[in-house]
């Protein structure tokens, strides 16, 4: 083995649906692929938060899961702003992405408050925003996944979308946007989940870990043939 990495999951219990949990998966086989010892961390609310950290991940919940979550979630704030200002790599899907935001307002009125390592802001909408999502990303891309929410996320100044909307909805289903980027930090969306058909995406996180890690990265040659047909099926799909 080249070295171990820790990845860190990150509410596995409340925030884990539509198939999250593949995304630790991907990340665990592809960083053995390159020749990594992993050990994957679940850090539910309560728990000791980890000293260290090399990758974080977090997936999606109801909005009652969000309530269970988010006061721990600022708890650990301070120690994920931390990391994500030093360049931690972090991945954020659906209802963890809306939370590292400023808020999340419900439709009967109540808010939801995240703890802004995101200058985004959510809205409850009016109706669900289902389906098959392909985005085109300038830094990994055409990106496959699978978008379900009611949640209406509005970017602030400056802050730079994963990418742009070429089919489905996207943050809002207004401004043509998805995502998030931040540093080292993707918010999005998009399930499915999202890394199997996106290897781009997991090995930049494997790669901003292991090169933070041991300052340098040398990749191994891995077929993606599974994960590239997967994708052509994916993106022909309706929406």
């Amino acid at each position: 083995m080249s070295g171990s990495i820790d990845i860190l999951h990150l509410y596995p219990r409340d925030m884990n649906i539509y198939g999250d949990l593949g995304n630790i998966l991907v990340l665990k086989r592809r960083l053995e692929w390159h020749g990594y010892d992993v050990n994957v961390i679940g850090y539910n609310p309560g728990d000791a938060f980890p000293v260290h950290a090399d990758i974080i991940v977090g997936g999606g919940g109801q909005d009652s899961g969000q309530d269970i979550v988010a006061g721990d979630l600022h708890a650990i704030g301070p120690r994920l702003q931390k990391l994500a200002a030093g360049g931690t790599p972090m991945l954020m899907i659906c209802g963890l992405y809306q939370l590292l935001g400023k808020f999340f307002k419900t439709q009967d009125g109540h808010v939801i408050k995240g703890i802004g390592l995101l200058d985004i802001q959510t809205y409850a909408g009016p109706e669900r925003l289902i389906g098959n999502t392909i985005v085109e990303s300038p830094e990994f891309g055409q990106i496959i996944g699978y978008e379900n929410h009611s949640g209406q996320t509005f970017l602030g100044e400056g802050m730079t979308p994963l990418g742009s909307v070429v089919r489905g909805a996207g943050n809002n289903g207004q401004d043509g946007l998805e995502g998030a980027r931040y540093h080292n930090v993707i918010g999005s969306y998009l399930h499915g989940s999202l890394l199997p058909k996106n290897p781009a995406i997991a090995d930049f996180l494997i790669e901003q870990a292991v090169t933070r890690k041991y300052g340098e990265f040398t990749p191994t040659v891995i077929d993606d043939a599974f994960a590239l047909e997967a994708r052509k099926i994916a993106a022909k799909r309706p929406r």
